[in-house]
């Protein structure tokens, strides 16, 4: 077996956290012992886009590995880190699983994020069709009561372990304060807060890596000091709060209301509770996202998950109910409830199908942790990802003009209820689920309509000769990055296109010029579409004028006309184009890793001399003159042109020739892959690429 290397050269590290583990890509930042002085070069390859790094972690193959830890609604025990409530003060509702042992990250096997238990960035962003970029610039502020000593190391660890950029109070990226602002005058510690805020700093890494944090911990847990905690969350700039706390209804709460959470322009979500059916306060304000709990598990279904209402007792679930005291809102239109209804939304809470948190103050480091504590937070880091709320607006009532955009969740109760939805899922609003779950992010924007914008790229005029083989792959994106569906008119005789890839294939078999339109189409009915010309000619040679095929042949375009694994066309420091300023990256993280680069071009029948040229840079971390351990393959349709490895390392770029003459009269897709094995970075990096015809 290889050495694991002390250092990935690519431009995973945007800032160096000694003996911390960056186990899902196989990153291993060296210990102090090992710690070897960085020459410049390496220094300046680590300072890359967080952006970049952050969607790499979260789309990785290797990320993807669900640990389940249990069943659905199956009672496992649990540590409940506060106190109840008294009145006039609030419980956070955060539950610890005590069946499951704590690690601390220095026990967790270097290259094992499998050694983590409980659902992972990656599994949020999968469950919850959610974009792997966003939010950059925006800052989520999350309220607690109590000081947690250890919240910044112990989020290092959580985003380090998940392969997710540094957020650090040095970089400005995440800010402890306290009610009044203060950076070092700080609450008292206390151990069982410390893990709500350990569980609420972590969500909002989890769905938001990009954004900024702010922890802003009350003097106590009283009404009044959480309450001014809201308010300086605010005025610290924040444009989404999250609350994982509350207590019982009084007749005081229309006027904390004004007091606390009344901010428009402000998305703020508050935890529906953990004692399954009855109303709980801040989550029945009317102006507050008030969040429910599900259980959530993978399944065999198209979506690759499924959920239920979370209820482990008659005493513990995901809470709701309709208010005692708070007005209805005028966006929410159920029936049976005169007052405020409680939930909107939802998210995972259940213990059993609980989430990985990292806490070591109160904790000992990597547990599994469930309630609505969980899902508050989440649905916050996904108001994020949607964009800065309206001005003027309560953000809570975007769900309810977008509920195509919700996973319904239409199993389960919380308890025992006269009105049946106030208690029991259905399909549309319920109480316990809301309108249902995060289906992207388009639910979570302002607007009446759907929102969702389908954007097919233009591959341009083809052309192809009668009894050739075609094959042209659609390329189309969705806002909300929900699933596609593809469909195409006017397509030559003999050629057809998938409707879940959209790649285009067949045999053309009718000589004619086709005026053809594809069409993307999404769950809610948004749809994209685009439109070309498709000519085939006679089979017989011809004439053949020199031209260059390819289209952002240089990718100083960015990332248009090539089809392309995410951050892959870059401008990033990391490595040198070749001219100008972007080129292709692909792979270079030192762990099992696939990227890809294609484009489709179509070869006029008449030039038998067509090559296809681009200059290739490897650079490896591998030792071995033998074996080829990382590779990239050049590919037409299924034919392979050419293998490179990590045995082609070497300085500076050298540009490569294939022959197309094969291909004249046809429509193929060339394209690049670039597989890394488990360790050891190779960088294989392509710029200047050229079908040139003649």
């Amino acid at each position: 077996m290889r050495e694991k290397p002390r250092r990935s050269l690519r431009r995973l590290l945007t800032a160096a956290i000694p003996a911390l583990t960056l186990s899902v890509f196989g990153l291993v930042a060296a210990s102090p012992a090992d710690a070897q002085p960085a020459p410049q070069a390496a220094v300046q390859s680590a300072q890359v886009s967080k952006v970049t790094q952050n969607s790499k972690a979260l789309t990785a193959p290797a990320a993807q590995a669900v640990h389940s830890t249990g069943k659905a609604g199956q009672k496992v025990p649990t540590e409940h880190l506060c106190a109840a409530a008294a009145p006039g003060s609030a419980s956070c509702f955060a539950q610890r699983r005590t069946d499951i042992k704590q690690q601390l990250a220095s026990a967790v096997h270097a290259d094992a994020a499998a050694a983590v238990s409980g659902l992972s960035p990656a599994n949020l962003h999968s469950a919850y069709a959610l974009p792997s970029t966003g939010g950059s610039g925006l800052t989520v502020a999350v309220v607690d009561a109590y000081n947690d000593p250890n919240a910044a190391s112990d989020l290092a660890t959580y985003r380090s372990n998940f392969g997710l950029s540094a957020c650090t109070v040095a970089s400005g990226c995440f800010k402890q304060v306290s009610q009044t602002g203060s950076t070092t005058s700080l609450p008292t510690n206390d151990t069982g807060w410390a893990g709500e805020e350990a569980l609420d700093i972590d969500m909002v890494s989890a769905v938001c890596p990009n954004c900024n944090i702010i922890l802003v911990e009350a003097s106590s847990a009283t009404d009044s000091d959480l309450g001014t905690a809201e308010n300086e969350a605010v005025a610290l700039g924040a444009k989404f709060v999250s609350n994982s706390w509350g207590g019982s209804e009084s007749s005081s709460q229309t006027s904390e209301d004004t007091s606390y959470f009344k901010h428009p322009g402000v998305a703020i979500t508050v935890s529906s509770g953990d004692e399954a059916y009855g109303a709980e306060y801040p989550a029945t304000s009317q102006y507050v996202t008030a969040v429910g709990g599900t259980a959530l598990s993978t399944s065999s279904n198209t979506r690759g998950w499924t959920e239920s209402v979370w209820k482990t007792s008659s005493t513990e679930g995901g809470g709701s109910g309709c208010s005692a005291y708070d007005a209805k809102p005028t966006w929410q239109t159920d029936t049976g409830c005169t007052k405020r209804m409680e939930a909107d939304v939802s998210a995972v809470a259940d213990p059993a199908t609980g989430v990985a948190v990292y806490d070591t103050y109160g904790g000992s480091g990597w547990a599994v942790y469930g309630g609505t504590s969980a899902s508050s937070p989440i649905i916050a880091g996904v108001y994020a990802l949607a964009g800065t709320p309206g001005s003027s607006d309560y953000p809570a009532k975007y769900p309810y003009s977008h509920t195509s955009n919700l996973y319904d969740v239409t199993s389960g109760n919380n308890g025992t209820c006269s009105t049946s939805y106030f208690c029991t899922a259905g399909t549309g609003y319920d109480g316990p689920t809301g309108w249902g779950t995060p289906d992207g992010t388009a639910a979570f924007t302002s607007g009446t309509t759907t929102g969702n914008t389908v954007t097919v790229t233009n591959p341009g005029s083809q052309s192809t000769v009668t009894g050739s083989t075609a094959s042209l792959q659609i390329s189309a994106t969705d806002s909300a990055s929900a699933t596609l569906t593809y469909s195409a008119s006017g397509l030559p005789t003999g050629l057809s296109i998938s409707s879940s890839t959209g790649l285009i294939s067949g045999t053309a078999s009718t000589a004619g010029t086709y005026a053809v339109t594809v069409t993307a189409t999404d769950s809610t009915g948004a749809s994209g579409s685009a439109s070309f010309t498709w000519t085939v000619s006679t089979s017989g040679g011809g004439s053949c004028t020199s031209s260059q095929l390819l289209g952002n042949a240089g990718f100083e375009s960015g990332n248009t006309t090539w089809t392309a694994s995410s951050g892959v066309i870059t401008n990033d420091s990391g490595e040198s184009a070749h001219a100008g300023s972007y080129y292709a990256w692909l792979d270079g993280y030192g762990s099992t890793h696939t990227d890809t680069l294609s484009q489709s071009v179509t070869i006029p029948s008449g030039c038998t001399g067509t090559t296809f040229t681009f200059y290739l840079h490897v650079d490896t971390a591998e030792t071995s003159t033998s074996t080829a351990y990382d590779k990239l393959t050049v590919t037409a349709g299924s034919t392979t042109l050419a293998t490179y490895s990590n045995l082609n390392a070497a300085t500076g770029y050298v540009q490569k020739s294939i022959s197309l003459s094969a291909y004249a009269g046809s429509t193929v897709t060339l394209k690049f892959s670039g597989v890394e094995d488990s360790s050891l970075q190779t960088s294989f990096v392509v710029d200047d690429t050229a079908v040139t015809t003649s």
